[in-house]
């Protein structure tokens, strides 16, 4: 308990500094007019559905900050599930937003994915929570939890579970560095 608790004081201390190193710069990660491009991979047995016995997602996720801490955001994704009756390819493409609640990348998340498997289609609205860990100014590992709710079957394809992303942060003057 011990241990946990002093995990605990860590992790917020390390937030604490990485928001303040921002702050002290006269600007945010998650500031208006800024791009946001990551990756994230999902499934390997981290989420779980009535149907599925296994499946490796992967997802590529574009963003632009309407207002700070504001987030608007596209998804292109692909699941290769085991399911009980075969194995079976899932497209998907999804609109959402994220808003971070801190400076220091604690964010809520809501989407409405399209997805076609099997030659059949359904609507997933999905909510999400996670956490952007800053590597470097604009890098960042991003843990999320999230949940769909399945239109077509709830017991079957309703899924809860655990996504693991790469996620970069553009600024205005990362353009201006990369056209140089």
């Amino acid at each position: 308990m011990k241990k946990l608790f002093l995990s605990a004081i860590a992790l917020m201390m390390a937030m604490s500094i990485n928001a303040q190193k921002y702050l002290n710069e006269g600007t945010t990660p998650f500031s208006k007019g800024k791009t946001y491009v990551g990756a994230s991979l999902s499934g390997t047995d981290l989420s779980y559905n009535g149907i599925t016995e296994g499946h490796l997602g992967i997802q590529d996720k574009v963003g632009y900050f309407f207002a700070d801490n504001l987030m608007g955001t596209a998804q292109l994704g692909y699941e290769n599930t085991v399911k009980k009756a075969g194995r079976s390819a899932t497209f998907s493409l999804a609109g959402g937003g994220r808003y971070y609640i801190q400076q220091n990348g604690l964010y809520l998340g809501a989407s409405l994915i399209y997805k076609h498997f099997n030659k059949s289609d359904d609507f997933l609205p999905s909510v999400q929570v996670g956490y952007s860990f800053f590597i470097n100014r604009t890098v960042t590992i991003e843990p999320e939890l999230y949940y769909e709710q399945s239109f077509k079957n709830h017991k079957d394809y309703s899924t809860v579970g655990l996504r693991i992303g790469i996620g970069v942060y553009l600024f205005k003057d990362t353009y201006k560095n990369i056209v140089k």
